[in-house]
């Protein structure tokens, strides 16, 4: 089932020279507020003259470590790189630890629909540093690892050039240092990052201790999303109840999305939590032709039905739907397109990209996969529904990372969405979409040469 789709590039906004006026208010952009107001990257000289200078000596001195923490978890600032955890708690957890602290910065950004965390970097590079440089200072920490995947080399141009430019201004009071790392799909996962900083595959490692108590060279590890970095910048310059006044009471804030798939202008937006799916839509020019269902959170997460596209963009809401915000992924998919076979597509790719260390993704993830491509192709045995069911009940909770779960999510959700087209393959009966180019881009399924 390899597709013979290209890789997505990281989508943008709007063109590079002319962004659109940026909405005023609760729900106007905060980490893209320089890219709105310049249409360009933001240089250091950019940087600090909109946010003013950085608040790390202030963290540094007079207990601002702790005033830190307790004003990111005043503020209800949680992850953005799919799980969705409370940030305070993890600063809390490795500010804790005996010994100088790691901050990692994960930037590697695998899932193969997204590109938000590109495009922050493209455009705001300093915010996501100076979020890493007062992060490490909250924590005790001496050193920032922020990780690349090897093979996007303008983003190793780009922000190493960000870097120099903050050595040049002796900024920071930590050392910066820029790593790049085999790309694959679960390289991005967080133990992943400390067993490759330690010298080992970029694969998920199962078991304690966990990084906060033994990461980087054995010392305490906060590893952090670098959207999730910026927002803890601004709450660390602006406070909690700036930062409130958008998105909900129990999901604050704003959050990045990239959007794609059939709708007339797609890219990258910033939206208030709470935000519509239909909003987020229309924000993007509305939908191209009618949709059967928003793929939500990626390769990992989960199909919508159209029906369902007034729900809040927050967890709260999308939970009793069985999917969540994940990494700000929404793939419209229109009615003309067969939505097995794009489940399939990238089945085949998170069977292909699985890191191969245990049960579930050495037998689980292909025997799934492939029963989903027998499904697509009209080629069912009678058992196969009963199957695929049993089979992807039993993945989640049960390997080394959650990397089985989410395509267990994916499998489960779809079968939902398409219940109608799952009874017209089963018929033998594959839909003429079946047949059709593919609508969701999905890398070649071969897995890395090497994972070092």
């Amino acid at each position: 089932m390899n597709s013979s789709a290209t890789t997505p590039q990281p989508p943008t906004p709007h063109p590079p020279c002319r962004p659109a006026p940026a909405p005023h208010g609760p729900t106007a952009p905060r980490l893209l507020a320089a890219w709105y107001a310049t249409g360009r990257s933001a240089t250091l000289a950019d940087h600090l003259e909109r946010h003013g200078p950085s608040p790390v000596e202030r963290v540094l001195t007079g207990g601002g470590s702790t005033s830190l923490v307790a004003a990111v978890e005043a503020a209800g600032l949680t992850g953005r790189g799919g799980a969705g955890f409370p940030t305070a708690r993890k600063l809390s957890a490795v500010a804790r630890r005996h010994g100088r602290a790691v901050v990692v910065v994960n930037a590697m950004e695998s899932e193969p629909a997204s590109g938000k965390d590109r495009f922050l970097l493209a455009v705001a590079p300093h915010l996501v540093l100076d979020g890493a440089v007062l992060a490490a200072a909250a924590v005790g920490g001496d050193t920032v690892h922020v990780c690349l995947p090897r093979d996007r080399s303008i983003q190793h141009e780009q922000l190493g050039a960000a870097v120099e430019e903050r050595r040049r201004a002796r900024l920071d009071p930590v050392r910066l240092c820029l790593h790049a790392l085999p790309h694959a799909y679960v390289s991005s996962e967080s133990t992943a990052l400390v067993r490759w900083l330690n010298g080992g595959p970029a694969r998920p490692g199962g078991g304690p201790p966990r990084s906060h108590e033994r990461g980087v060279a054995r010392r305490p590890t906060l590893v952090h999303n670098a959207e999730t970095l910026a927002h803890l910048a601004l709450v660390a310059r602006y406070g909690s109840d700036w930062f409130r006044q958008a998105g909900t009471p129990d999901e604050p804030g704003t959050a990045l999305v990239t959007v794609s798939g059939a709708v007339a202008a797609p890219g990258v937006r910033e939206v208030a939590l709470g935000t519509p799916l239909t909003t987020v839509l229309d924000r993007c020019g509305g939908p191209t032709e009618p949709l059967a269902a928003v793929l939500l959170g990626g390769f990992a997460g989960a199909w919508l039905p159209a029906a369902d596209l007034g729900t809040p963009f927050t967890r709260r809401d999308l939970a009793p739907l069985g999917a969540a915000p994940g990494a700000g992924v929404l793939v419209a998919l229109a009615r003309s397109a067969c939505g097995l076979t794009e489940t399939a597509r990238m089945l085949a790719y998170l069977a292909a990209h699985s890191a191969g260390q245990c049960g579930p993704c050495r037998l689980g993830l292909p025997a799934v996969a492939e029963d989903f491509a027998a499904l697509a192709a009209g080629r069912a045995d009678a058992d196969l529904t009963a199957r695929l069911r049993r089979r992807t009940a039993l993945l989640p909770d049960r390997g080394a990372c959650r990397h089985p779960d989410g395509a267990a999510r994916l499998a489960a959700s779809a079968l939902r969405a398409f219940r109608d087209d799952v009874e017209r393959h089963l018929d033998g009966d594959a839909c003429p979409a079946a047949r059709q180019a593919p609508r969701v881009p999905v890398p070649p399924a071969a897995p890395p040469e090497t994972w070092r």
